[in-house]
């Protein structure tokens, strides 16, 4: 029997920068291509278009073993810098839509990032995988800062 609850995802992460910092990086075109969606190659986004404001949409484009996939996705909630909330699909994937929430507290140094992923049900064979992603994305985001150790090789 398939559950029908939604599949939770939970990853954190403490950051030496600002909220602000943190926030602003998930924003900025310029900052996304060197770590949102990054492959194992660290090679940089081939496009990353971002329309910051709530039902703004976004476009991410990353190459995977030498073919373009494409993250999309639109913007439910911005409350900077505590909170966003946006949908994520990869279409050629699927066109299910993952509900993705990043929540970031200020720190008396620093910040702490949980972000949470709500996928549908039937891709609780994915929890696993989902997690390492996410994980490696804020490690990247991390190191894209300056204030972290560089990524490891495994991601």
């Amino acid at each position: 029997m398939t559950s029908s609850s939604p599949v939770m995802v939970r990853v954190t992460h403490r950051f030496k920068a600002s909220a602000e910092r943190v926030y602003d990086a998930w924003l900025d075109p310029a900052k996304t291509r060197h770590w949102l969606f990054v492959t194992r190659e660290n090679t940089p986004l081939v496009r990353s278009e971002i329309d910051a404001r709530v039902g703004g949409r976004f476009s991410f484009v990353d190459l995977r073993e030498g073919e373009e996939v494409e993250h999309t996705g639109e913007y439910l909630e911005l409350d900077r810098p505590r909170r966003m909330v946006f949908t994520l699909m990869v279409p050629k994937y699927s066109q299910d839509r993952d509900r993705v929430t990043v929540d970031i507290v200020p720190l008396a140094s620093g910040c702490e990032l949980t972000l949470t992923t709500e996928m549908a049900p039937q891709y609780e064979e994915y929890r696993e995988r989902t997690t390492r992603g996410w994980t490696h994305i804020l490690e990247h985001l991390d190191a894209s800062l300056g204030d972290g150790s560089p990524p490891t090789a495994n991601g």
